[in-house]
């Protein structure tokens, strides 16, 4: 494979809402993602985003129809709640950063817990939560690698 663009992760995400700029600024909040780019539209919405969170990236947009290519996006208040995705984070201290998802009012769908896979396998420590407009998240710790065993 190539080489990507340089800042550019070889795979990334885009994840609409309702109100993007109000999710831009609650992400950064609550999530600790970093706002690269948040371009505005001419209608007060969101352009274009780019949200990094380490060596990650995230393009957040405006939920409805795309003008410039048709397509149509939701967020999952509008499907009652279902997801189409769920988008997973490697955090450092997944306690921590529960601590500050919740406080800035994310919605703890389970709580911080471990998952070990074995011996041959992984453990980790995760949490999920839904955002202010109830998509839904994993942020996990690595506490052991089978690759370190």
């Amino acid at each position: 494979m190539k080489i990507t663009p340089a800042g550019w992760p070889r795979i990334s995400a885009a994840i609409f809402y309702d109100d993007a700029s109000q999710a831009i600024d609650w992400l950064w909040r609550a999530f600790g993602f970093t706002v690269g780019i948040k371009v505005p539209d001419a209608n007060g919405g969101i352009a274009h985003s780019e949200l990094e969170f380490g060596d990650g990236l995230i393009m957040v947009g405006q939920a409805g129809k795309a003008t410039h290519t048709g397509q149509i996006t939701r967020i999952p208040i509008s499907l009652d709640g279902a997801n189409t995705q769920s988008l997973m984070v490697y955090v450092d201290d997944a306690d921590a950063h529960c601590t500050r998802a919740r406080a800035a009012g994310a919605a703890i769908d389970q709580e911080p817990s471990v998952h070990d896979y074995g011996a041959d396998y992984w453990a980790d420590r995760s949490y999920g939560a839904r955002d202010l407009e109830r998509h839904s998240w994993w942020f996990t710790q690595r506490l052991r690698d089978p690759k370190s065993n």
